[in-house]
């Protein structure tokens, strides 16, 4: 009994958890209105990591970022929100002076079939529940409507895990979208829904894993979906490539995102604007696709330069990720702009040299060791 009273007094002692208090309202300052990031905010617990990533992204001289919504955490049970975790997202975000686009995403247990749970994921949607989630997404973009006009509607359905582990289909995920599109578009007049990005992968037709982003992109116009989004969203990566690499059908590259722009010229949505809301290298010394940081950092400046120089279609060029939550001890971990305890990496200070105009360090790196002589 004793060990515990000195248990619960030692807790009572700890200090409360930091507070975040708002300043005064501030402004991104850039040269680039391009640069983006993407954050992962709504996974934080405590109020002063929103607050400090949001900072931080408004010192990189990112005036936008996407930030994941998910259905399953809003509206875990029907008609019942919860909108807490996204309000605060969203007035700290307001305070640094930076737009949100938003995610949806995740699929509550309720609007899933109950028959099949066990054997479903947070990434299944029947059809039976489109007009649930287009009510769910018309809820959002009428709560927000003053201070987000951009909303993406899934994440990468090209892929089946992100279809919950069904047969990707272009021609239902097209049905989404004009389930979704009038829904939002009553609740918000000013909004652009966003057509999901799409993964970038070489995935043949009749493979398990997915399908190839060109042909999805393609079947998706097929499938009549042109009329219910306005714009698309686009993850355009650069694994082991460096950001002129020109684009190839068979390459996986940062220009490969001119490619997908060549398929909406193809089929008359040129007047449609594009949001590249993924982009970037990965700095792990233990990944294939990893490269050194010093490549990095000036490739993502020059990826930059090539958005602003090159793209007038594009509106934004996302980085991924400021920051994770916590770490995964793996190569995902190496995507990140921040450590978990909010130390900049060499890529962070190249990105917020460009956008301040300052000077941006050339690459640099050692050469290989030579062969020890026999």
């Amino acid at each position: 009994m004793a060990i515990i009273l000195a248990a619960a007094c030692l807790n009572a002692l700890r200090p409360a958890p930091a507070r975040a208090s708002f300043g005064p309202p501030q402004q991104v300052i850039t040269t680039d209105p391009q640069t983006c990031v993407h954050t992962r905010l709504t996974d934080e617990v405590e109020e002063w990591k929103v607050q400090r990533s949001l900072q931080e992204a408004r010192e990189l001289g990112a005036p936008t970022i996407v930030e994941f919504f998910p259905w399953a955490y809003i509206e875990s049970a029907e008609d019942r929100y919860d909108w807490a975790a996204a309000d605060r997202i969203v007035r700290h975000a307001e305070n640094q002076g930076i737009r949100i686009i938003a995610r949806m995403g995740l699929v509550p247990d309720w609007a899933r079939d109950s028959d099949r749970l066990e054997t479903s994921t947070l990434n299944t949607l029947p059809e039976e529940s489109y007009a649930d989630f287009a009510a769910f997404v018309a809820d959002f973009a009428a709560r927000y409507a003053a201070v987000i006009d951009q909303i993406i509607i899934w994440n990468e359905p090209n892929l089946a895990f992100e279809w919950g582990f069904s047969e990707v289909d272009p021609a239902g995920y097209a049905r989404l979208l004009e389930a979704v599109y009038q829904a939002a578009h009553a609740a918000n007049p000013n909004v652009e829904i966003l057509a999901a990005p799409l993964a970038p992968t070489l995935e043949p037709e009749g493979s398990p894993a997915g399908l190839n982003d060109l042909l999805y992109l393609q079947a998706l116009y097929d499938a009549g979906a042109a009329p219910y989004f306005d714009a698309l969203a686009v993850h355009t990566y650069g694994f082991t490539s460096p950001p002129d690499d020109p684009p190839a059908p068979d390459k996986l590259n940062f220009r490969r995102a001119e490619l997908l722009r060549e398929i909406m010229i193809e089929n008359g949505d040129a007047g449609k604007p594009v949001y590249v809301t993924e982009t970037g290298w990965n700095d792990s010394p233990r990944w294939a696709y990893g490269v050194l940081p010093s490549q990095r950092a000036s490739w993502t400046v020059r990826a930059l330069q090539i958005a602003a120089e090159d793209w007038p279609w594009a509106e934004t060029l996302c980085l991924w990720v400021l920051r994770y939550p916590a770490p995964s001890y793996s190569y995902p971990d190496d995507f990140a702009l921040l450590t978990t305890g909010f130390q900049r990496k060499p890529v962070f200070d190249a990105v917020r040299a460009y956008t301040q105009g300052e000077a941006v360090p050339e690459e640099r790196w050692l050469p290989p060791p030579a062969a020890p002589s026999s």
